[in-house]
């Protein structure tokens, strides 16, 4: 199969051509490059610099690279800027989405995968987040996510394209230096900046009900979930059409902020205890998911812990911030 891999030239992205390729995979990137960058495609995998919502270009790449795959990470996805922005996130999320869904089933494309959150469920007042729990989205970004999996499911029901909505816990590290993560809008290069600048590191809240008071996450290294998407890839291709798939991709354990903050000192060498502020509005105590469904459907579990997912993390860090291993 072909696959085309939309936003292929971002964070996320760049570890999916990757793990694509390597799984022997033929892969196409489709990226408008605002927050991607070109030197993370492979060589050999075609670049079509381009935006979802031009519909043209999109028809004419998946007819000219023959392509029967498409998995969508596109997409903009910053929660605060959503809140602020939430007109041009519905234009960008869902109508770039519903453009590109459109060339697919014109094009006859048979399966498509996209890249959704766990922000879909809002603050789940439960242990483990199963694909069932509700879905109470809190910002624009998570209600983008929720329709596109409407979208996705519907189109898929009306044309027999066999989809799946992949639902991402928090991510993290990398598979190799230039493919780390260059934003700073995660706890992990959050703390690598302030450490960076020389300042202590920040908890926000420590009077949650988790055993040390701050908030609990489920970490996944973005390899492992780049493999997920392969695994995903290939069930789709040889399942029923109309065959759709929801499905949580965590670790199913959970990391409390202050725990990540201690191990980020440990492996960076810095000894900056990280200072309690105020609580955030609307953070939940705790989101772990739940990875037994993905189990039963694709056999995939997470293989790499938090220590390799910071220590990958720090080595790209360093990449682009030498003066930091100076501590």
């Amino acid at each position: 199969m072909t696959w085309l891999i939309t936003g292929g030239a971002g964070y996320i992205g760049a570890h999916v051509v990757r793990a694509m390729t390597e799984a022997g995979e033929r892969a196409v990137v489709y990226d408008d490059l605002s927050s991607g960058i070109a030197e993370r495609v492979p060589e050999g995998v075609p670049l079509v610099t381009g935006s979802t919502l031009d519909a043209e270009l999109l028809s004419r790449t998946l007819r000219e690279h023959a392509v029967t795959g498409v998995v969508h990470l596109a997409a903009k996805k910053q929660v605060g800027e959503s809140v602020e922005q939430p007109l041009r996130y519905y234009h960008e999320n869902v109508e770039g989405l519903r453009v590109l869904l459109s060339a697919v089933t014109e094009a006859g494309v048979a399966s498509f995968v996209l890249s959704s959150s766990a922000a879909v469920y809002g603050m789940p007042d439960v242990d483990l987040v199963t694909e069932e729990t509700p879905c109470l989205p809190m910002s624009p970004y998570g209600e983008t996510k929720l329709a596109g999996e409407w979208l996705v499911r519907a189109t898929g029901l009306a044309h027999g394209l066999s989809t799946a909505s992949l639902r991402y816990f928090n991510v993290a590290g990398a598979a190799s230096p230039e493919l780390a993560d260059t934003g700073v809008y995660n706890l992990v290069p959050m703390v690598f900046e302030k450490l960076t600048d020389g300042e202590a590191p920040r908890v926000f809240g420590a009077d949650y009900p988790t055993p040390d008071g701050t908030c609990v996450r489920d970490y996944i290294h973005v390899v492992d979930l780049a493999e997920a998407h392969v695994a995903t890839a290939r069930k789709l291709a040889t399942a029923p059409r109309g065959t759709d798939l929801t499905l949580n991709i965590g670790r199913g354990e959970g990391v409390s902020v202050l725990e990540m903050a201690t191990l980020i000192n440990e492996v960076t060498g810095y000894d900056r205890p990280p200072t309690v502020t105020q609580r955030r509005p609307g953070d939940p105590a705790r989101v772990v998911a739940s990875a037994d469904r993905i189990a039963t459907e694709l056999g995939w579990s997470a293989k790499r812990d938090v220590r390799e997912m910071v220590t990958s993390a720090w080595a790209g860090w360093l990449r682009s911030h030498p003066e930091a291993g100076r501590g």
